[in-house]
Order: structure tokens, then C-alpha cells, then sequence
């Protein structure tokens, strides 16, 4: 017995087993969907927007590293929240009054942990009363205070950093005003204070400010946190009632017998059990992309469903009782069923390759819910459908409507043949038209961006219409992180966005040390040369230096002293120079550039505001090699150009392998199966030309590929083979029988194409539906999604004809090669 025959004969042992005992398949499905839901309850929310995206990275260690040993001397220590306050001029009197009456509730409350408040309300008092150390105190201070002398206190304090860091840089000294400032509120927070414990503080002080009058709000890492998990819970209640309805609607066309719709209804829902109920056994946490792994087994699940029941129901008119039609049909479905759910698995399961955590979580995740899929529809539905029918007959229950989907008589099978009518003319034509077209929009698609932004994972600043206007409980919750970063950005000079660091390593007391960090800046590359004659404008412990030389006299001589080549950096006795100058009053700021072991530097570089990301990146990265310690480009635009560059390579790289091992995967299949292996590249290559029209159609529509939009180019053959699959595995079962290719493509396509076009139709509306999320990363993905099914279809019904006539003029003349006679 051969391979493929021993494969077949395991498959309709197995369906046998499901057809004879169906009642054992259930009790067995059932009791498995309670222990997967016993998983749900540990499924855990991973609300880190980006940090899950960059752990691990050159870069984003460096930066790290940064973070930790140059702290800003105005930084808080510990964990703190931030209330900003916006406004026409946040300097006023009344203004400062209203930041302390917020800080002094805050500070009313124990439960708030607060250890310290600094803010230009809090300086302002001070400078007025140094004695006032409470929010109630200051608050008294500056009510008993003239609106002239606040004024001239400001004006006084203009001249000192950490009163101006807290100010926007439309900071007026001569009229005293700002249109927003920050005041930064220290928590004591005790050993074990967790994310969620930052979260409530937070979110009850942003409560507390919005009670006051005027824009103040409260921000940090919690209240960014609370709102990222609010937007998956938010996406889901939107997205997911939009998807059961659509499916609901479809399914009641494509079963159109309520009983029917039950059973597949039940299917889905196990299936959605399952897989969370992996998650929490297996410990993946649910993020945002997540969300689009419940819509993604859906919209196989429908396909196999339909395709089952509407398979049954082909062989129930053509004269078989219940239990032989189930049996004939699972028999020439089972085998399509494996491979689509091989090949599907491939295409999602590519993912796992990628060096980015929450991408490679997601194919773990789509994969295993695939193989839950088969196993739900492709076993239990058929069990659960014999048993329901026998209480059916038993109870005499009318079927409301058995009929196939479509036939070749109806019109949708004569619509759904047209394509291979017109083939059968020109084949040859036709596929090298397919092949041109499909090779241009490949082409024009190669060109796609590739983008990753904090804003991709966050709620838009203004929500759409049908969001605002939805009634509880589908009411999206109250979002303000992305105004609130827009302001920052506007407003404030910290825009990580607009500048680069490079952490650098080695000895910084040995005499070439300082010169070792300056000489590289009179030749800077493209986005870091702002300076005049294409220099770079660095901000780092040699500037610190020059600058408290400008200001101290026999600092200024020190540094001379030890200047040997008269270029105003020091060269010699670089302890001694260090030593003065962090016992000085510049030691705060020297400490934000050297550490004090003076073994890590790190240097701040302004970018041009024309270049782009990935152009600030490449030029930081390039700078980074000629300094002759060992020097590392990071800060935010580097850190998120690196996580750029990985999902582009995990979109080709899972790609590539999806196409491979779903293409070998085909022929081997069918060559062990049928002797056939050459339909494996037929089956393949309909799915081929959707992915080339997919990418022409991203370009078009100006969609790049992002964090989640990555995966759609392995995922779109994931789905979409299982279109081509059941049309070529339905046209071998034709052909075998005795029709020719063009009658066994007719065949194929005016009865399964009839469920093909209703499993198009609800997958596409439901993976489509993710465009209503609230986050622009999933509204694109599931656009995407929703266009690669449709063109799925489209390109089975129209390529697979002229590649099959194609297939059997190769067959029929290697069948009449004459067999040479040996001796």
C-alpha cells in the first residue's frame, strides 16, 4: 500500500469513527471546551502599547541604559504623574490657583502617596514664602499676593531652568505668560506598588482635575496604560458584536435552516473558547493585535462550516441516506480540510520567525486556533449534525431549506462559470495576462512603506461620528492620551522625536577623551548637519563645560590650562576638571551627560526637521561609527526605526515562508495523493496573484506596513489557500471520475464555488468589520484583510481555470510519452 493510500485509508478510518459514534465525538468536544474555558479567567492584558515591540534591542538598551545613568536633575525620582494644564495663559494668578487647589485635594488624600508637587505654582509660592512647603500653604501664599508682584516673581524666575522646563516654549518673561505648564507630582510609593496601583492613582487624580475649572489634566505612564486597555475592551464590544451579526446574517443565506445555523454558531463559539482558553493556559498575553485572532478563526471556521454542511446537503439530493451522505461527504472533504488547515497554519503560523514578541505571539496563537478550527468543524460539526438530524427525524422536524448553495443550472453557477468558459478559448493568454498584471502590481506594491508610531496603537484625537454617538454599553470610554501627547509635542521642547543620542563606552579621564567626543561634529551626516557649514549640534558633557567656563572665570582658566591645542576643549588633567565642575552649581547638569565613575557619556544631537525617521536613523547610526570609543546610536527615532526595520523583514521573511513550505507542502501533498504534484503550483498560483494585488493596493491606498499589518501578507495566503484548496481538491474529485478539466472546472465552480462565494462574502464582512476599532493599527489591518479575501476568491474563480487547462494538456502529453523497452 502506498503512502497516499495509506493516508487516505487513516482519513476514512477517522471519519468512520466520527460517522459510527458520533455521540462519543461530542461528550469528548464538550468536556475538552470546559477545560479550555477554565483557561479564560487567566488570560492576562498586556497594555505596554510599544514596549513589548522594542525588549531586546541594541537600541533600545542603550537607551535604556541612558535613562538610568543620566538622570535629568529635574526629573522625579520614583514614579510621579504629571498635571498639565493648558490654557491662554497658565500664569495668571487665578491660574495658579486653580494648579494648587488640584494639588492640595491630591495631597489631602492618603491614598495618593504624594511625596512632593513642583510646578510654576509651586515655585512662584515658594520664591514668595520659602516657609509654604504644602499645596494649602502655597495656595494661601499666592491668594494674599498682588497679581503685579506674581508678575514680577515670574520674571525673576525666568532665569532658572528648572522653573522654565516646566513652562511651553511660547514662555514670555516681559508679560509673564505661557500657553501651558507642567507640574510633576511624586509618589511615596512602598516595595511591591505595581502598574494597576499606579493606575488608580492616576486615574482618581485626573478625576480630581477635571473637577476644576480650566484644562488641566493628569498624565503618566497608568492613565496611558488604563487607556490602552480600554481600547482593546472598547475594539472587542465594537468590533465583535459587528463580526457575530454580519456572520449571523450570512450564515442564515448560506445554511437557511435555523438548526443548521445553531450548529455552526456553537462550532465558532467552541472555537473561540479554545483559544483563549490556550492563551491563558499557555500564558501569551492579549494585546491589541490579538484582537484580530478571534476574527481571523472565524472567518475560517465559517468556511469550513459551509463548505460541510453545504457538501452534505449535495450528496442528501443526490439520493444518500443521513449517515452515507456525511460519510461521502467527509470522505472528500476530510483530506481538503487537512491540507487547508496545513497550509493555513503555514500562512498564520509564518509569523513565529519574527524577532518582535508580540508578532511572533500572534502566529502562536492563529496557528494553534487553525488546528482548534479543524478539529471543531471538521470532527464535531459533522457528529453534531448526524445526531441533531436523527432527533430531526425522530421528532418529526421539518427542514426549512437542504438545497446546495448554488448548481449549474441556477444562475450564480452560470455567473461563478463564466470565467472558465472564457479561459477554455486562450488559456495560454489568459495566464500570461495574469502573470503581467499580477508581476506590475507586485512591482508597483514593492514600494510600500513600513511605519511604527506610538499613534498606531492609540485612539485618534477626534473619534469618528458612529463612535461617539453609540449607546451604552457599546459607548467607547472617555480617551485623552493622544491629545495630551499632541500638546506635549506642540508645546514643549522634549519632543524625543526631534533628536538623537549616542551612549558612549570608555575611559573619559584619559587625555583624548573630550576630544575624542568633539572632533566627529565638523563633519556630520545629512539629518544631523543643523549647524552652519554642515555641522552637528551636540549637547554633551564638553558643551556643559564650555558653557560654565562662559560663566565662571577661574573655571575658564582651569579649562586653558589644560588645553594644549588652544581649540577650547581640555586635553589634559581631565579628572582635576571634572572634579571642579561637578562640585559646582553645573554638577546637576554634568551628571545628565558623564557618569560619575566617568566610564559612560552619552551626547544629545538636534535632527533636521525635514528628515525623516528612518533617514535620522541611518545618518545616527553611521555618525556612531566614527567615534573611537565603542559608541551606540539610540532615543526614541532610533529605538522605533529599529522595530521599522524588523517588521519589514518579518513581512518578507514570513512571506517567503509561507509561500515556501505552503508550496512544497501542495506538491508533495499532491504528488503522494494523486501522482499529481504539479497541482500543487496550480493550487498556489491564484493566491500568488491576490498577494501581488494586495500589495499594489496597500501602495494605493497609501497603507504601510506597520506592527500589524506585517502579518497580512502571510496571512493572506494562510486564508486565502483554503479558496484555491477547495476548488482544485473538488476538481481532482471530478476528474478522477472520468470528466475532462474544462467540465470537472465547470463542475467545481457551479457547486463549491457556491460556498466559496458564501464563505468570501462573510469572511470578508467580518475580518472587515475590525475597521471599526477604535485604534487606526487594527481599522487597517482589517480593511486589508477583507480586500486579500475578496481578492482570494475573485482569483481562484478567474486564474485556477487556465492554469488547470494548462495543467492537463502538460499531464496528457507526459501520459503519451512512450515508455522506452529495456533490451
Amino acid at each position: 500500500m502506498s503512502l497516499g493510500e495509506r493516508i487516505e485509508a487513516w482519513t476514512r478510518q477517522l471519519n468512520d469513527e466520527i460517522v459510527d459514534s458520533p455521540r462519543r465525538v461530542i461528550v469528548v468536544f464538550l468536556v475538552l471546551t470546559l477545560v479550555f474555558a477554565g483557561g479564560i479567567g487567566l488570560v492576562s492584558t498586556d497594555t505596554e502599547a510599544t514596549d513589548s515591540f522594542t525588549d531586546g534591542l541594541d537600541e533600545q538598551e542603550a537607551l535604556d541604559a541612558v535613562n538610568e545613568e543620566f538622570e535629568d536633575p529635574f526629573e522625579p525620582e520614583g514614579e510621579s504623574t504629571q498635571l498639565i494644564h493648558s490654557g491662554s495663559n497658565v500664569l495668571t494668578r487665578e491660574a495658579l490657583l486653580r494648579d494648587l487647589r488640584v494639588l492640595e485635594e491630591v495631597e489631602s488624600r492618603d491614598d495618593l502617596r504624594v511625596a512632593s508637587a513642583n510646578g510654576p505654582a509651586t515655585a512662584v509660592a515658594q520664591a514668595i514664602d520659602p516657609s509654604a512647603t504644602t499645596a494649602a500653604e502655597q495656595r494661601r501664599v499666592i491668594e494674599s499676593t498682588s497679581e503685579t508682584q506674581v508678575r514680577r516673581v515670574i520674571r525673576e524666575l525666568s532665569g532658572e531652568q528648572r522653573f522654565t522646563g516646566t513652562l511651553s516654549t511660547d514662555f514670555n518673561p516681559t508679560s509673564a505668560s505661557a500657553s501651558a505648564s507642567i507640574t510633576v507630582v511624586s509618589h511615596d510609593v512602598p516595595a511591591g506598588f505595581s502598574d494597576g496601583d499606579l493606575e488608580e492613582i492616576q486615574i482618581d487624580i485626573r478625576s480630581i482635575a477635571a473637577d476644576q475649572p480650566g484644562e488641566i489634566t493628569a498624565f503618566g505612564t497608568g492613565v496611558t496604560n488604563a487607556e490602552t486597555a480600554n481600547v482593546i475592551g472598547d475594539s472587542l464590544t465594537i468590533v465583535m458584536p459587528v463580526v457575530v451579526l454580519l456572520l449571523l446574517l450570512f450564515l442564515v443565506v448560506a445554511y437557511r435552516d435555523p438548526i443548521d445555523l445553531s450548529l455552526g454558531l456553537l462550532s465558532l463559539l467552541m472555537t473561540v473558547i479554545w483559544t483563549f482558553g490556550f492563551l491563558g493556559f499557555s500564558g501569551i498575553p492579549f494585546n491589541q493585535q490579538m484582537i484580530s485572532v478571534p476574527v481571523l478563526l472565524l472567518a475560517v471556521g465559517v468556511d469550513f462550516g459551509i463548505h460541510i454542511i453545504n457538501r452534505y446537503r449535495e450528496e442528501a439530493v443526490a439520493g444518500y441516506e443521513a449517515i452515507e451522505a456525511m460519510r461521502e461527504a467527509n470522505n472528500q472533504l476530510m483530506i481538503a480540510f487537512i491540507i487547508v488547515t496545513v497550509t493555513t497554519v503555514f500562512g498564520f503560523g509564518a509569523n513565529v520567525i519574527s524577532d518582535l514578541t508580540p508578532i511572533r505571539n500572534m502566529g502562536i496563537a492563529s496557528g494553534i486556533g487553525i488546528i482548534f478550527t479543524f478539529l471543531i468543524f471538521g470532527l464535531f460539526l459533522p457528529a453534531a449534525k448526524l445526531e441533531v438530524d436523527k432527533l430531526r427525524k425522530k421528532y418529526n422536524i421539518p427542514e426549512f431549506n437542504s438545497a446546495p448553495i448554488s448548481s449549474e443550472e441556477s444562475t450564480l453557477g452560470k455567473l461563478l462559470t463564466a470565467p472558465a468558459q472564457v479561459s477554455k478559448y486562450a488559456p495560454v493568454a489568459f495566464v500570461v495576462v495574469l502573470l503581467v498584471t499580477g508581476g506590475m502590481a507586485a512591482a508597483y506594491g514593492s514600494g510600500v512603506d513600513t511605519s511604527f508610531e506610538t499613534e498606531d496603537f492609540l485612539p485618534p484625537e477626534e473619534q469618528p461620528d458612529y463612535v461617539t454617538g453609540l449607546p451604552e454599553p457599546f459607548a467607547p470610554s472617555e480617551y485623552t492620551v493622544t491629545e495630551t501627547i499632541n500638546l506635549l509635542e506642540d508645546r514643549f521642547a522634549t519632543n524625543q522625536d526631534q533628536s538623537v543620542k549616542l551612549y558612549v563606552e570608555g575611559n573619559f579621564e584619559e587625555s583624548h577623551a573630550l576630544e575624542a567626543l568633539d572632533d566627529p561634529n565638523d563633519d556630520a551626516p545629512g539629518a544631523l548637519a543643523v549647524g552652519d557649514g554642515g555641522s552637528a549640534q551636540p549637547t554633551s558633557i564638553v558643551t556643559v563645560i564650555q558653557s560654565y567656563a562662559d560663566q565662571n572665570p577661574e573655571f575658564a582658566e582651569l579649562v586653558a590650562r589644560n588645553d594644549v591645542n588652544g581649540d577650547g576643549t581640555p586635553d589634559r588633567n581631565l579628572a582635576l576638571i571634572y572634579d571642579e565642575l561637578f562640585a559646582s552649581s553645573a554638577g546637576d547638569r554634568a551628571e545628565q551627560y558623564l557618569t560619575p565613575d566617568r566610564r559612560s557619556a552619552q551626547v544629545e544631537y538636534a535632527i533636521d526637521s525635514d528628515a525623516s525617521q528612518a533617514e535620522a536613523a541611518v545618518d545616527a547610526r553611521e555618525f556612531a561609527e566614527e567615534f573611537r570609543y565603542e559608541t551606540t546610536a539610540t532615543g526614541q527615532l532610533v529605538v522605533f526605526d529599529a522595530v521599522t526595520d524588523i517588521i519589514f523583514d518579518s513581512a518578507i521573511q514570513g512571506l517567503i515562508v509561507a509561500m515556501g513550505l505552503t508550496g512544497v507542502f501542495l506538491v508533495v501533498a499532491y504528488a503522494v495523493l494523486e501522482g499529481k504534484p504539479l497541482l500543487g503550483i496550480v493550487n498556489l498560483f491564484p493566491i500568488l496573484i491576490a498577494i501581488a494585488f494586495l500589495l499594489g493596493t496597500m501602495r494605493f491606498l497609501d497603507m504601510s506596513l506597520n506592527a500589524l499589518t506585517a502579518t497580512i501578507l502571510s496571512i493572506s495566503i494562510g486564508l486565502g489557500i483554503a479558496y484555491s484548496v477547495h476548488a482544485t481538491h473538488r476538481f481532482i474529485d471530478e476528474f478522477n471520475a472520468g470528466a475532462d478539466a474544462q467540465e470537472s472546472m465547470m463542475i467545481t465552480l457551479s457547486g463549491t464555488g457556491g460556498a466559496l462565494l458564501g464563505s468570501m462574502l462573510t469572511t470578508s464582512l467580518g475580518t472587515g468589520a475590525l475597521a471599526l476599532a477604535i485604534t487606526p493599527v487594527l481599522g487597517d489591518f482589517g480593511l486589508l484583510m477583507a480586500i486579500s479575501v475578496v481578492y482570494s476568491f475573485v482569483f481562484t474563480v478567474i486564474a485556477l481555470p487556465p492554469a488547470v487547462l494548462l495543467w492537463e494538456r502538460y499531464h496528457t502529453t507526459l501520459l503519451r510519452i512512450p515508455t522506452p523497452r529495456l533490451g
